[in-house]
C-alpha cells in the first residue's frame, strides 16, 4: 500500500486481538489518518487511544435501527449533517395540538419546518400552508429543541394554550388597570384552574397604589407568581424576557393596557394567544363565538376555538352573518368546522342570517368572541361608523371578552 494514496480506513474485523494489532500498525505507518472502526465486542477501551478515530458500535446500530420501527418514535437523521439529531421526521397524529394549523401561525425559534409529506408527496411549506394529521414534518435545528417540538406535536389537543406555549401570563398596568386589576387577576386565576398543568406569570406595571400590591399578592400561590417591574423605561425588553423566561402561550391584559407601550406590536410578532378583558366576566360566559371573515383566517383559528371551548365547557357558534346573504362562499369553512366538531366530539352552532354582524354580536349576551390576531387592528372609533368588518370593532368596545388567535399571514 506504500504507492497507493487513501485518507481513510476502515476496520472492519471479526477477532479483537486482529483489531488491536492493526490499529497499533496504523499508529506506528500513519498516525494522523483518519479510522473508522466497527467494534462489536464488549470492550469500550479499544481505539480509545487513538487520536483520530470514528468507533462505530454495531450494537448500537442494531437498535437504533429496530427503534425507529417502533411507532409514534421521531425518527432522526444519523448520518446527516452533524449526526446529533438535529434533523427530525415525526408523524402528526389525529387530535395533535399541531393538526389544522397553518404553519405561519408557530413560532419557530431555533427550529423550522423545512417538508411536510402527505399521500406520497412532498410539499415545501408556505407560511399558508395547513398541518393536517397524518402529515409528516421534516423539521430541523438543535436536537434539545427538537426533542420538546417532537413532545408537543404528539400532545392531544385540549392543554390549551398550547402549541402556543404553556403557561398563561397577566399583564396589569396600573396606569390603565388600577380600578379592575383584583377582578382581572381572580379571572386569570379561574382561567388557570380550569386548563392542566398550566401556571399563572403576573407582571405588574407601573405600580402607584401598594395598598393594592399588596391586595393582589394575597393570591399569590404555589401556580401563582407575581413580579412589580419599578423600571418602567424598557417595558418591552422586560416582557418579551419573561414570556421567553415563561414559556407564555395566552397573555391576558385589558384593551387599554393591549394598546399602550407597543404591547400589540410584540405580542403581534411573537404569535401568541392574547385574551382581553371584557364587562361580561369569564365565570359567567356560556358561549363562545367566531364572526365568519376571510375563509384563510377562519381555517387558521378553528382549532384553538374549539379547543378553549372544549376547556371552559362552552357552546361553540361559527356565525356567518351577512347583509347581502352570500352564504354559498362560505361552504367550505362550514364543512371544515364540522369536521373538527368530529374530531373534538362537540357540537358546533352553524348560525347563518342575513344581518349585519355588528349588531348581531352587539345582541349577544355571556359570550367569548373569538378573532384573528390581526397586525392593523382598528382602533379608531369614527372608523366604525362606516364599516360592517368585525377587526373594525375589536378594540372599540368592551362589552364581550376577546381571544385574538395568531394566523398565517398570506
Amino acid at each position: 500500500m506504500s504507492e497507493t494514496k487513501f485518507s481513510n480506513l476502515f476496520v472492519v474485523m471479526e477477532d479483537i486481538e486482529d483489531a488491536r494489532y492493526v490499529l497499533k500498525n496504523i499508529a506506528m505507518i500513519k498516525p494522523k489518518i483518519r479510522i473508522t472502526l466497527v467494534n462489536q465486542w464488549d470492550d469500550d477501551k479499544i481505539g480509545k487511544d487513538h487520536e483520530n478515530i470514528t468507533i462505530v458500535h454495531s450494537d448500537k446500530l442494531v437498535s437504533a435501527h429496530l427503534y425507529d420501527q417502533l411507532p409514534n418514535v421521531p425518527l432522526v437523521a444519523q448520518n446527516v449533517g452533524l449526526g446529533q439529531g438535529e434533523i427530525m421526521e415525526v408523524h402528526v397524529p389525529f387530535g395533535s395540538s399541531y393538526a389544522y394549523r397553518h404553519v405561519g401561525s408557530i413560532l419557530q425559534q431555533k427550529w423550522k419546518i423545512a417538508a411536510l409529506y402527505r399521500e406520497g408527496k412532498q410539499i415545501l411549506p408556505e407560511d399558508t400552508t395547513m398541518i393536517r394529521p397524518n402529515d409528516t414534518l421534516l423539521i430541523l435545528g438543535q436536537p434539545i429543541v427538537l426533542n420538546g417540538v417532537y413532545k408537543a406535536i404528539n400532545k392531544r389537543i385540549g392543554l390549551f394554550p398550547e402549541p402556543f406555549g404553556k403557561n398563561i401570563y397577566l399583564i396589569l398596568d396600573l396606569r390603565h388597570d388600577k380600578k379592575d386589576a383584583l377582578l382581572c387577576l381572580k379571572q386569570s386565576i379561574y382561567l388557570m384552574e380550569k386548563v392542566e398543568d398550566k401556571e399563572l406569570f403576573v407582571r405588574i406595571l407601573y405600580p402607584n397604589d401598594f395598598d393594592l400590591i399588596e391586595e393582589l399578592k394575597t393570591l399569590e400561590s404555589e401556580h401563582v407568581t407575581i413580579s412589580i417591574s419599578y423600571e418602567n423605561e424598557n417595558v418591552k425588553s422586560l416582557i418579551q424576557k419573561d414570556i421567553h423566561e415563561f414559556d407564555v402561550g395566552l397573555v391576558m391584559n385589558t384593551i387599554p393596557a393591549f394598546e399602550a407601550d407597543d404591547l400589540k406590536e410584540i405580542l403581534y410578532d411573537l404569535k401568541k394567544l392574547v385574551f382581553l378583558f371584557g364587562d361580561r366576566l369569564l365565570y359567567n360566559i356560556k358561549n363562545s363565538v367566531v364572526l365568519m371573515s376571510e375563509n384563510e383566517k377562519m381555517e387558521s383559528i378553528s382549532s384553538t376555538a374549539f379547543d378553549i371551548s372544549e376547556t371552559l365547557g362552552l357552546g361553540l357558534t361559527l356565525g356567518d352573518f351577512n347583509p347581502e346573504g352570500d352564504f354559498e362562499s362560505k361552504k367550505m369553512i362550514i364543512d371544515h368546522y364540522e369536521t373538527l366538531a368530529h374530531i373534538f366530539n362537540m357540537e358546533v352552532n352553524i348560525e347563518q342570517k342575513v344581518a349585519n354582524p355588528i349588531r348581531e354580536l352587539s345582541n349577544m349576551e355571556d359570550i367569548l368572541q373569538i378573532a384573528p390576531f390581526e397586525k392593523h387592528l382598528n382602533t379608531d372609533s369614527l372608523r366604525k361608523l362606516i364599516s360592517n368588518k368585525v377587526q373594525d370593532y375589536l378594540l372599540t368596545t368592551n362589552r364581550h371578552p376577546k381571544l385574538l388567535v395568531p394566523f398565517a399571514m398570506t
